[in-house]
């Protein structure tokens, strides 16, 4: 992004200084006519070039300085400017600098000076040729721009579709509190549960292990299948809404649920490649005699973020396995209360255990955080670097209007509409637009495509993406272009006519 707009700053410093230069004409042939050369004249405007590029740089580091606060809340950085003075950071600038400058200033320099100071001084002189490359310069900076734009609108609906997703179970008023990375025996688990629905703010408790455990047991005789190892308590699935679609949940009418019965999920069987599930052994070879019977196939829901693919995941009650983490339901509107006394219950029953709980939503929120950022970065980016193709469009308009203010002047006189002025002296400018649009879209396209990937639940693309930025770009381009052109088309011919 900060290079896509460095170099946008710069083809803007050589249009622009292009495009003013039949102002410096006269300035340039008096010039060579008193005995400067070519050589000279360079030097000279490579030395305006680093005099301004010099005056950016400082007013570029005092405004790092101002934003920095700003932008390390939007990346969550903590960034300081201190960690700019570094012999490889301060050499790094130093040649950003140099290569800036000579950039910028490089071929104007070439094109100013060799202006022919005989044309030039008897006002024979015009820009010569169709301007390829000063045209190809805005063609490029307005892909670029274009660019950024549909990249933020592709991570903006990526986003979107992430926290808007439904997870396959209900995360709505749902406290987790964790026991800190710690297993407690069951016996106190099922004390604190008992004891959190005594209270009429709390519809259900449910009980899980800890953290994340992970094993592999052996199915179809000797396949080894690696899984997610959930354990938990009958209430689990019930409470969160999830499924089971074929068999049933655990229950404590069934002694040998907890010692011989397990439950799978959808990937599991399907990894396993079973079209019935029920009935099946899951072998752990490494403690011998444990084998368990599958009493239940439960529905894939998102037990991780959506950045993971649903994978394998077995349920089991083996009294072997202690809690770790519980799962609290709150009746709406009464989470203050609800809080306040699994607070208060949670420490009479672990004294010597820190408390801490989170909203279950809010934690699968927070796991998009580096999409968040990402969007508010592009978004940022996109807006700075639209607006400095705008400064450039701008200049250029303006620049245009001003050498073609006679020949508006007569066709005004001739009967001209200021309507048609102002299409006469936008579509120009709107061509090179449309075609840069041309250029970005399958170049954005295929980047987005590539960036999708790396996401195993995501948007298809679709082409009101592209339309909305190029509708978005094109009506930019078309305010900034306009507000110069209609000033032109409705200026008094008689005052740019008087001289003829």
């Amino acid at each position: 992004i900060a290079l896509f707009i460095l170099l946008i700053a710069c083809i803007n410093f050589i249009n622009l200084t292009v495009a003013r230069s039949v102002k410096r004409a006269r300035e340039i042939g008096i010039r060579k006519v008193v005995g400067g050369n070519r050589k000279q004249l360079i030097f000279q405007f490579l030395g305006e070039s680093f005099v301004i590029c010099c005056i950016a740089f400082l007013l570029a580091i005092l405004w790092v300085q101002l934003v920095l606060p700003l932008f390390n809340q939007i990346s969550d950085k903590a960034l300081a400017i201190s960690y700019l003075f570094d012999v490889k950071l301060i050499a790094g600038y130093i040649f950003l600098f140099i290569l800036t400058c000579l950039l910028a200033g490089f071929y104007p320099a070439w094109v100013l000076s060799s202006y022919n100071p005989v044309q030039v001084l008897y006002s024979r002189f015009r820009m010569a040729g169709k301007n390829y490359l000063q045209k190809g310069l805005v063609i490029l900076q307005f892909t670029l721009a274009s660019f950024l734009i549909i990249s933020t609108i592709t991570i903006y609906a990526q986003f979107n579709y992430l926290t808007n997703q439904k997870l396959g179970y209900d995360d709505s008023n749902l406290v987790t509190v964790n026991f800190n990375g710690r297993t407690t025996n069951r016996d106190k688990a099922r004390l604190f549960r008992d004891e959190l629905m005594k209270n009429p703010a709390i519809t259900d408790v449910a009980l899980k292990n800890g953290g994340s455990w992970g094993t592999v047991a052996k199915v179809n005789g000797e396949t080894q299948l690696p899984f997610a190892y959930e354990t938990v308590n009958e209430s689990y699935l019930p409470m969160l809404k999830i499924p089971v679609i074929k068999g049933r949940n655990f229950s404590e009418a069934f002694a040998t649920d907890s010692t011989r019965s397990v439950l799978v999920n959808e990937a599991f069987a399907k990894k396993a490649g079973w079209k019935d599930p029920i009935g099946q052994t899951v072998d752990f070879w490494y403690h011998p005699g444990e084998k368990y019977t599958v009493i239940g196939l439960v529905k894939d829901y998102h037990f991780e973020s959506m950045t993971h693919e649903i994978g394998p995941q077995l349920f089991t009650m083996k009294p072997g396995n202690n809690y770790g983490m519980v799962f609290i339901k709150i009746r709406n509107h009464q989470e203050t209360a609800a809080l306040k006394y699994i607070a208060g219950t949670f420490k009479s029953i672990f004294p010597f255990s820190p408390y801490s709980y989170v909203f279950r939503d809010q934690q699968n929120r927070d796991s998009y955080e580096s999409e968040a950022r990402w969007k508010k970065i592009m978004l940022f980016g996109a807006i700075l670097t639209i607006f400095i193709s705008c400064i450039g469009l701008f200049g250029l308009s303006v620049l245009t209007a001003e050498k073609r203010v006679k020949e508006v002047g007569i066709r005004k006189v001739l009967g001209a509409s200021v309507g048609g002025m102002v299409s006469l002296l936008s579509k120009d400018f709107l061509k090179l637009v449309i075609l840069s649009l041309l250029i970005s879209i399958p170049v954005s396209w295929l980047a987005a495509g590539k960036w999708l990937q790396n996401y195993p639940y995501r948007i298809s693309l679709s082409w009101w993406m592209f339309a909305m930025a190029a509708l978005l770009v094109a009506l930019i381009a078309l305010v900034t272009v306009s507000f110069q052109a209609i000033k032109a088309a409705m200026a008094n011919p008689a005052n740019s006519l008087r001289s003829e």
